[in-house]
């Protein structure tokens, strides 16, 4: 038999407890360890017994969840999934969070709407599930994306047919200009900020995929643009892509690549969950073989799944250089794994030489 994954739940409200509880255990893979009102009681439940992922709320009476995250991670590091309500202030707030180490993030609708939760069972256990396989030894100060457990997901996983038709085959025309798309996921942001800190003010046009929710993209991207040389910004519908700029895909929103002569753009639509994401990478790396071809450089980063994988082989047989961040530094090394799987990548690299490779491919323009 195979190991479940044991969970255990701290919350302050008993509703969300005990819906959340039994969203997971529909799930043969997922058992409920135990569940805690505070801290401070799931601190004595730690003592006795250690769960595989912690899901904890954000907002609780005697000590809230980013303090007691904190102090986990510089004593016993453990995949931490927190859980929030869509709120800007919240978005902040997760953020932290993220950069305290917490590996994923299940959104509330509002605060105590256990009701909210139940509506998304399905990306509700994938989220736990893809953080049990995180490593938390590649993280430096937090491995994390967020994802919204408020969206309605189709039963039949949709492929980025769903929004755009396959590529012509037809060969782009050569540009000056290079265009970097990159799709990331579990363990993402962190990854992304090592990544865009190294690329310089001069750097080509990047457009990232990276599965948030509505709202939280444009906290993740203003705390970006403060780090970084390069301009970030969480895109919106018709953003050009320039030099030294950085264009994020909004939550809840497809982002499409656009040619209008040399230049390009960005188009911000809504559409159906994508291999059940929205945004979708497999749907920014189609537009990129459609619109750029040979003049796109697509990068997969870490995340569970295999949002990417058809896009980056459609992009890579549009003639487009294809880089997958290697196993030792994702924190989840499944959408780099099948991408590689499919064929559609031209070279596996750690992450500290990513915007390094970068810089070299743009010398070829």
């Amino acid at each position: 038999m195979r190991k479940k994954i044991r969970v255990l739940i701290i919350d302050d409200s008993a509703s969300v407890r005990q819906t959340l509880a039994h969203v997971l255990e529909q799930d043969p893979d997922i058992e409920i360890m135990g569940v805690a009102s505070d801290p401070f009681v799931a601190a004595r439940r730690l003592q006795e017994e250690i769960p595989d992922v912690i899901t904890l709320d954000v907002e609780m009476p005697r000590m809230d969840g980013i303090t007691f995250l904190r102090k986990l991670m510089s004593q016993r590091p453990i995949p931490v999934v927190m859980c929030s309500s869509l709120t800007e202030a919240g978005s902040e707030t997760l953020i932290q969070a993220l950069e305290a180490g917490a590996v994923d993030v299940i959104l509330k609708s509002k605060i105590g709407a256990a009701d909210g939760l139940a509506d998304d069972a399905i990306r509700i256990r994938e989220v736990v599930k893809s953080a049990s396989h995180a490593r938390l030894s590649t993280v430096r100060r937090a491995a994390g994306t967020i994802r919204s457990a408020s969206a309605e997901g189709p039963a039949k996983k949709l492929t980025a047919d769903a929004m755009l038709p396959p590529p012509t085959g037809r060969a782009m025309a050569k540009t000056t200009e290079m265009v970097v798309c990159v799709g990331a996921s579990t363990g993402g942001t962190e990854a992304l900020r090592e990544f865009l800190e190294e690329l310089p003010a001069n750097a080509p046009g990047v457009v990232i995929v990276q599965h948030m929710p509505e709202k939280f993209t444009a906290a993740f991207a203003k705390r970006l643009n403060g780090l970084c040389e390069v301009e970030v910004k969480e895109a919106v519908d018709g953003d050009p892509v320039l030099r030294g700029h950085v264009l994020i895909a909004p939550g809840d929103k497809h982002m499409l690549l656009e040619r209008q002569g040399a230049r390009y753009y960005v188009s911000v639509k809504t559409g159906p969950l994508v291999s059940r994401h929205r945004p979708s990478v497999d749907v920014l790396f189609r537009s990129a073989a459609r619109s750029a071809g040979s003049n796109a450089m697509g990068i997969i980063m870490t995340g569970m799944g295999d949002d990417g994988a058809r896009g980056m082989l459609e992009m890579h047989e549009a003639g487009a250089y294809t880089v997958a961040q290697d196993e030792a530094s994702s924190v989840v090394f499944g959408m780099p794994k099948e991408a590689i799987a499919r064929g559609g990548v031209d070279r596996i690299l750690p992450l500290d030489q990513i915007a390094r490779e970068v810089l070299i491919t743009q010398q070829k323009f």
